[in-house]
């Protein structure tokens, strides 16, 4: 027997361009840090200490953490900042334009951070699926010659265009079910990236000031 569990396991969405930039950033700042607390004198090791606890933190939040999850029954997602829970019930529209974006019964509006549009990758994806619905006829005379013929090979939609209609179809077919109903949504302050993000910012504030 298929239950909504096993019908509609957790999927997440990840943006593997934005984590890449951040392993990189990340890698960076460890080596001029590290450089510069073995290397430095006088207070610029402290300097060094207390500017990469203000953007370790920061580079993480807005490369490596954001992600969105979905299931049968909610839509979780992890902003920089926040974290935000929608049931399915809850979700009114997801939006794609400039950015991508849920929006609530309320009307509040949300930013999915971990599925970026790429103007780029939508015009590619576009110009791929023009090219396939203009050999199709082609292609299909050539197979009724007993030839081969096949349309161009790769998807005719972007990543993150594909994302949000695999979204948009499960918030359709689970948005009337008895577990996918709540009270309403529910945001949390990221309070793990920012209580080292403000201390990084005292830190530095202090260390300048003391001079």
């Amino acid at each position: 027997m298929t239950t909504p569990d096993s019908e509609y396991k957790d999927r997440v969405f990840r943006s593997s361009a934005g984590i890449a930039g951040g392993v990189v950033l990340l890698g960076l700042v460890a080596w001029l840090g590290i450089d510069a607390l073995v290397q430095g004198d006088g207070r610029t090791p402290w300097l060094a200490l207390a500017t990469m606890i203000l953007v370790v933190p920061l580079i993480v939040a807005f490369t490596v953490r954001p992600a969105v999850y979905a299931n049968a029954d909610r839509l979780r997602i992890r902003n920089p900042f926040r974290v935000i829970v929608l049931p399915w019930e809850q979700v009114a529209s997801l939006r794609s334009g400039y950015s991508n974006e849920v929006v609530d019964r309320s009307g509040t509006k949300f930013q999915l951070w971990a599925i970026p549009v790429s103007l780029r990758a939508r015009k590619r994806a576009a110009r791929r699926e023009a090219r396939a619905m203009a050999s199709g006829e082609d292609s299909a005379q050539r197979l009724a010659r007993g030839g081969f013929g096949s349309v161009p090979d790769g998807p005719t939609r972007s990543a993150g265009d594909q994302a949000m209609d695999d979204l948009r179809e499960l918030q359709e077919a689970r948005e009337a079910a008895e577990t996918a109903q709540g009270e309403g949504v529910v945001v949390r302050w990221a309070y793990e990236v920012l209580g080292p993000a403000a201390t990084g910012v005292v830190l530095v504030a202090i260390l300048v000031a003391v001079g």
